[in-house]
C-alpha cells in the first residue's frame, strides 16, 4: 500500500520515478454498490490522471469495471470509462483495464475494444491460468492492443483455468514469448525469477530489445529483483495500489485464494 490518499499515493509514485521505474496507480475498491459509488471512484481517477499529467509523473492507471459499477448498469460503467481514458488520451496517457474473475473476462475485453478503437489509450490484462488466455491474446495483438500478462488470482474452476501451477507456469511463459515476439509493448508482470530469467534468455536470443517490453511487480514487493534488472537495463512498471478499502480488499483476495497471502508474505520477507 502507498497510503489511503491520492496525495500519499503521488509521493510514493516520485520516489519509484527517482529510482528509475514507472508506475500505473491503482485506487481500491471493487463491486461498487451504487451508481454514485462508481461516479465517485471514477472522479478520483480523473485527479490522478490529471496530477500525473500537472506533476510530471512517469506512470498511469488501472481500475477495474466492478468499481465503475459494471455489476449494476454497464452503460453507466462504459461511460465512465469512456470519460476517463477520453482524459487519458487527452494528455497522452493510458488506462489499463485491469481484469477481473473469468465472470468478467469477454465483457471486460469488450469494452477495451470498444474503447480502444476511439482513442488508442486503452489496454488490456490477461491471466496466464485461464484456458481461453492464447486466443484472446492473438485478437488484443491483432488490435496491436497493449497487454499486460499474469498468471491470475482469483479462485476459478477447472473447466476455465489451469489448477496446476506447473501448467499455469508453463502457459505464462508461451504467453510471454507470443506478447514479445507478436505484441505492442508487452507489461511481463510477474514476481517469479525463474520465469523472469527464461523471458531476458528468450530476449536476448531473439534480439528483442529491452525498450520494446517491460517488467511489472507490486509496489513494495521484491525490491531487490526491481532494482536488479533497472540496473540490467530493463524497463520495470510498479502497481501502486492506495485508498481506504484496503481492508476489504485483503479480506477478498485471502478468501478466493489463500495462497496469495503466503505468496506476498513471503515476498517481503526476501525484500
Amino acid at each position: 500500500m502507498a497510503g489511503s490518499s491520492l496525495e500519499e499515493a503521488l509521493a510514493a509514485c516520485r520516489k519509484v520515478n527517482h529510482d528509475g521505474l514507472t508506475v500505473t496507480l491503482d485506487y481500491l475498491g471493487e463491486n461498487v454498490r451504487s451508481i454514485d459509488e462508481a461516479r465517485v471512484c471514477r472522479d478520483v481517477y480523473l485527479r490522478s490522471i490529471g496530477e500525473i499529467e500537472s506533476r510530471g509523473i512517469k506512470g498511469n492507471v488501472s481500475l477495474k469495471l466492478s468499481q465503475f459499477g459494471m455489476d449494476l448498469s454497464e452503460d453507466a460503467c462504459r461511460a465512465n470509462v469512456r470519460e476517463l481514458v477520453q482524459a487519458a488520451a487527452g494528455t497522452g496517457n493510458f488506462v489499463r483495464i485491469d481484469m477481473e474473475s473469468s465472470a468478467y473476462t469477454e465483457r471486460t475485453l469488450q469494452i477495451v475494444y470498444d474503447l480502444f478503437s476511439e482513442t488508442g489509450a486503452c489496454g488490456a490484462v490477461i491471466q496466464a491460468y485461464l484456458k481461453r488466455s492464447e486466443s484472446d491474446i492473438d485478437q488484443l495483438n491483432t488490435r496491436r492492443i497493449r497487454v499486460r500478462l499474469c498468471k491470475g488470482a482469483y479462485l476459478e474452476p477447472e473447466t476455465v483455468a489451469f489448477q496446476d501451477k506447473g501448467q499455469v507456469d508453463l502457459n505464462f511463459v508461451k504467453l510471454a514469448k507470443k506478447l514479445l515476439t507478436e505484441g505492442n509493448y508487452p507489461g511481463i508482470a510477474t514476481h517469479d525469477e525463474a520465469i523472469i530469467q527464461q523471458i531476458i534468455a528468450f530476449v536476448r536470443e531473439q534480439n528483442i530489445p529491452p525498450e520494446r517490453f517491460e517488467f511489472q511487480m507490486l509496489y513494495g514487493i521484491r525490491r531487490d529483483l526491481q532494482t536488479k534488472l533497472v540496473r540490467d537495463g530493463y524497463r520495470m512498471r510498479l502497481y501502486v495500489p492506495f485508498g481506504e478499502a484496503w481492508y476489504p480488499y485483503f479480506m477478498r483476495r485471502l478468501a478466493e485464494r489463500p495462497a496469495n497471502v503466503l505468496f506476498i508474505a513471503r515476498q517481503f520477507l526476501r525484500g
